[in-house]
């Protein structure tokens, strides 16, 4: 098999068929992979100007003898054709210091040292010209020899101009000579003579190739071969020229001789005559098919994918199942986004010549573009196996692997990559980003760094370093990337997208509206940029712009479903911009997003659906020109004035309590505004209720006192009729607003102020600070609160760790176990009882370790619900938070915790809060009200931790339930004369404790541990002016949220 496969190249490559020459060397290499056959297939790749190619190969070769002079030549040849004139005469210069201490072949030696001296030389105006004349002369010793000699690497190699001689101890060696016509032809030694006609035409052909860009597009790399062959370049090759008598190779391999007969014969003919060629003569007489393919190739490289298309179809004429020309068109289709014909040609390309990895590569690249993901891994996996550790393949492979979530193995193939490749930059980019998505990191951050090192003007990895950083919520080191971004491209529009972000994210929303009209300013229609500024607009007040960018989003052609959702997200958002228009000069307790707006709207936004269904049925906002004509949008100065300054100053100290010091919260100013002010307006409204209630207290006698305390009862409550307080649908925001914002005229013996109206003054403050966020009551949706629509938090999303929360998935994972090894049992999705009584599967729960250990137990996706125990009914557990486990992809798992806001649980935690609510009433309006004794203040403080435990247990927002929660701590502990004034420990997320808790006792015992020695005494507050009258209007609440002194 061997042999008549090396007869079979010998024909080939003597009749200037390289590219089945090359099949026969793929088939060869597949079975053994010998040196000299490498170095053959680099030949045939530079004879068709696949210059990449013919670099991978002879790094292989060289990878398993470092010495190999031919590999060299060919090599800075390569390099050379491709412009890159230092790196050709780095290799060259390598070779000759192997060449000059081992004694090599004399003629490659005394080559490579004219290649040096004449690359050297670079530096004059007539490089070019001697550079080209050094490739002519020397292009016959490395390049003409094509060795079929079935020798393994450690054999002798006996090499020779122009010749393949035969080992003096074997009679299946044999030689063959080439010879082309008089233009580009090789003597009988093997030197290429040049006359001045093919001289010139090859130097034009030379500076076109140098000159040529590589282009790339999507994930597809376009072929090796970088040089455009002239029209003139047919006109030097002539395959049908034929000197003296020369022997058929066809005819001979058809013939019974064997290889010694062959041999023979040759050198008999050899010796007859000096000038010995094998070249068949074309039947048609046209021109070389190969060059014909070479000519489409580059077509290809240079972005005429038609011209290039026509080439290959002619040759398909002649030929349907030429491979190379199936590769060739189906990357012409790819290029043009004609996924299933180019895959086609791949296919039929595979079908008649199942080694051609290059087409299983291509359709892998294909196949990933159309998100064929295990189809796509599964061709590239078979190109792997004709190349093995093929940079190319490695960080194609990779780079699926990352698209397609599967980060694990993105990082294998990734890190196998620049194992080979330490410069591949953008392997190293995408790694970082793969080991980010897994959780690492630090390694994350040093491949990003690799990658940069490797090219400081690569803005991929810079803005995927960038994009690590925000995660990180490290805004300074990200805003420094972001400036070597611009300095390297000052117009990159993605930069200024970016940086539009990072300002947003940290509340700085009148910056971020400069960098994000500077990037419009380069790609209007980009759709991040005039969302995100539309919602800039919008939260500053700037309501005429805002709906100006909305609707030039809602106006563009989108290519995918995220720009899509964007989109959605607009149409909502500008309704939302014009009913705060629409409030803009009215009192601030009148904005009301829970009581004005329609549940079905708030429905759609919160699960970011397509508005058809809303713009059908729902009450669409007035127009701007309506607000406007209405003296509604009546500009006002906002005047700082000593008043509003202090007060905004004191919010400003109080709200940065909120912040997480945890990765993936950024410190935004303009939240800890929001919550500072809020919490001054609870402790403000609170403390006036406590005063009637303590007033009432001291009028009432001891025993009736008695009776109004909360008792612990026996049995379930009756539910309450207004599960939603300010937000339900039995009371709107402003009937609830009036109660309390009247609470001196009034005298009852509860709080005129029920929790209800407490929590809303932070969802409202929270509502108005970010518009873009869907803070709204759970229960003030439409039937989706019956069917238990709630909060989702995911700690993973199938292999990637999701940086805010995944330091709380052992915890998670613990909790988990207990509940199922207590209970025995979990739920699968359509709410069926999974029973795990088996002691077996008990005893395989507590040796879980990971999600993949509790799937395999259980048998499928599942969920458990924990429990959270009563204080308002002795005896009583809570349904708290479900732990959801469901199986994402073949390795990964969405492992979250979803709280599901139905009826019958909201009734349950609307007990729980109410006497939460007024167990804290009690315990500050008696004996203990306005005491400054911090000792005295016990019960009080507990009591607020216990009201904080189950609100987050309760979570009854769709979104922004951790701030509302804990800023409304803030604000009844100054009620209680009680500020805080340290902050919340790094790594500790408060709401995450009462979730993983069961019991109340336990989360006070953890929170006070670091919570209380930072409580002190305070009244300094009680000299605030009112944050309700102070900030009467919508409009001056916004401006107070988005001005700053500095």
């Amino acid at each position: 098999m061997a042999t008549a496969d090396r007869i079979e190249l010998a024909k080939l490559c003597c009749s200037k068929d390289w590219s089945k020459a090359i099949r026969v060397l793929d088939s060869l290499l597949a079975r053994s992979c010998v040196i000299q056959d490498l170095c053959n297939r680099a030949f045939c790749y530079s004879q068709l100007e696949l210059h990449k190619h013919v670099i991978k190969d002879c790094d292989k070769a060289l990878k398993l003898d470092p010495t190999l002079l031919q590999a060299y030549i060919l090599k800075g040849h390569a390099f050379s054709a491709l412009g890159k004139k230092e790196e050709a005469l780095s290799v060259w210069e390598q070779g000759y210091e192997h060449s000059v201490s081992q004694s090599a072949d004399l003629k490659q030696l005394l080559e490579l040292e004219d290649l040096v001296r004449i690359a050297k030389q670079s530096s004059t105006s007539t490089f070019s010209n001697h550079e080209m004349e050094s490739a002519d002369s020397s292009l016959p010793v490395s390049g003409s020899i094509i060795s079929v000699e079935s020798s393994e690497v450690s054999e002798r190699h006996v090499r020779s101009n122009g010749k393949i001689v035969p080992f003096s101890k074997s009679s299946d060696r044999w030689e063959v000579t080439d010879r082309v016509n008089n233009q580009t032809g090789l003597n009988v030694n093997g030197t290429k003579v040049l006359d001045s006609q093919s001289s010139k035409k090859q130097e034009s052909n030379e500076t076109k190739t140098n000159g040529m860009r590589d282009k790339t597009n999507g994930i597809y790399d376009k072929f090796a071969g970088d040089s455009i062959l002239s029209d003139s370049a047919e006109s030097c090759i002539d395959s049908s020229v034929l000197c003296n008598d020369s022997i058929d190779l066809s005819d001979i391999c058809s013939s019974s001789f064997n290889l010694s007969d062959i041999h023979r014969e040759l050198i008999d003919e050899d010796k007859k005559s000096k000038k010995f060629c094998v070249a068949r003569i074309s039947k048609n007489k046209s021109i070389n098919v190969d060059f014909r393919l070479s000519r489409g190739i580059a077509q290809v490289n240079d972005g005429n994918y038609d011209q290039a298309i026509s080439m290959f179809n002619k040759i398909l004429q002649e030929d349907p199942d030429y491979p190379e020309a199936l590769i060739g068109r189906g990357t012409a289709y790819a290029f043009q986004r004609e996924l299933h014909t180019a895959i086609a040609d791949f296919t039929k390309a595979i079908q008649s010549n199942p080694l051609a990895g290059e087409a299983w590569k291509r359709r892998g690249q294909a196949r990933a573009a159309l998100g064929e993901s295990a189809e796509a891994i599964a061709d590239l996996t078979k190109a792997l196996e004709f190349e093995p550790n093929s940079v190319d393949i490695l960080h194609e492979r990779g780079i699926v692997n990352f698209k397609f979530k599967d980060y694990e193995a993105a990082v294998n193939d990734l890190t196998a990559c620049v194992n080979v490749d330490s410069d591949n930059k953008s392997a190293y980019t995408y790694l970082g980003l793969s080991l980010s998505s897994l959780g690492e990191y630090k390694r994350a951050e040093e491949a990003h760094l690799k990658a940069i090192q490797i090219d400081q003007n690569f803005l991929e990895a810079w803005t995927h370093l960038t994009q690590f950083y925000q995660d990180m919520a490290d805004s300074e080191k990200a805003l420094q990337c972001l400036h070597e971004i611009l300095q390297i491209d000052g117009r990159y529009a993605k930069a200024y997208h970016l940086r539009g972000l990072l300002l947003h994210g940290i509340g700085e929303h009148r910056s971020a509206i400069k960098e994000l009209s500077v990037g419009l300013s380069i790609e209007s229609s980009n759709i991040e940029c005039l969302y995100l500024r539309a919602s800039c607009y919008h939260a500053i007040g700037e309501f005429k712009e805002a709906v100006k960018d909305y609707d030039a989003a809602l106006d563009l052609e989108l290519d995918s479903m995220e720009k899509f959702v964007l989109q959605c997200l607009a149409f909502y958002q500008k309704e939302i911009a014009l009913y705060t228009a629409s409030k803009y000069n009215t009192e601030f307790s009148w904005f009301n997003l829970d009581g004005d707006i329609d549940p079905l709207f708030k429905e759609y936004w919160c699960k970011r659906l397509h508005p058809k269904n809303v713009c059908e049925k729902v009450y669409r906002q007035p127009p701007l020109r309506d607000s406007l004509r209405k003296g509604k949008l009546k500009k006002q100065e906002f005047a700082l004035t000593k008043q509003k300054a202090m007060l905004l100053q004191c919010a400003d100290s109080i709200g940065k309590k909120i912040q997480y010091h945890c990765r993936g919260f950024l410190h935004n100013r303009r939240q800890y505004r929001m919550a500072g002010l809020a919490a001054i307006e609870i402790a403000q409204k609170v403390s006036k209720v406590w005063r009637l209630l303590q007033n009432e207290w001291k009028q009432s006698n001891k025993g009736a006192s008695k009776q109004r305390k909360k008792i612990r009862r026996k049995e379930k409550p009756n539910a309450s009729q207004n599960r939603g307080g300010a937000g339900c649908s039995t009371s709107g925001f402003s009937e609830t607003s009036a109660s309390y914002s009247t609470t001196d005229d009034r005298s009852f013996g509860h709080p005129s102020m029920s929790w209800h109206n407490v929590y809303s003054l932070a969802s409202k403050w929270r509502q108005i600070s970010e518009p873009c966020d869907p803070v709204v009551w759970v229960n003030k949706l439409s039937e989706e609160f019956n069917s238990g629509f709630g909060s989702h938090t995911p700690l993973t999303l199938g292999q990637a760790k999701v940086v805010r929360y995944f330091p709380n998935f052992q915890r998670t994972l613990n909790v988990a176990k207990e509940v199922m090894h207590n209970n025995k049992y979990v739920r699968d999705k359509k709410d069926n009882v999974i029973s795990l009584h088996e002691d077996e599967k008990l005893q395989e729960i507590l040796k879980a370790e990971s999600c993949s250990d509790l799937y395999r137990t259980v048998g499928g996706d599942f969920w458990l619900s924990t429990c959270c125990k009563s204080t308002a009914v002795e005896g009583k557990d809570l349904e708290g938070t479900r732990i959801t486990l469901v199986k994402s992809g073949d390795t990964g798992f969405d492992f979250a915790i979803r709280t599901p806001c139905t009826p019958a649980r909201w009734d349950d935690f609307e007990v729980e809060m109410t006497s939460s609510w007024e167990a804290l009433c009690d315990a500050y309006c008696g004996e203990n009200f306005g005491a400054t004794d911090f000792d005295a203040l016990e019960n009080v403080r507990e009591a607020i931790l216990r009201m904080t435990y189950y609100w987050y247990n309760f979570m009854p927002l769709c979104r922004g339930s951790a701030a509302v929660g804990f800023v409304v701590l803030l604000g009844l502990f100054l009620a209680a004369n009680m500020e805080f004034t340290g902050s919340i420990p790094a790594g500790v997320q408060v709401d995450w404790e009462a979730i993983l808790e069961s019991d109340p006792v336990n989360f006070v015992s953890s929170v006070k541990s670091w919570l209380y020695p930072c409580l002190k005494v305070k009244t300094s507050w009680k000299g605030y002016p009112d944050v309700a009258s102070t900030f009467e209007t919508t409009g001056s609440v916004l401006a107070a949220l988005s001005t700053y002194s500095d």
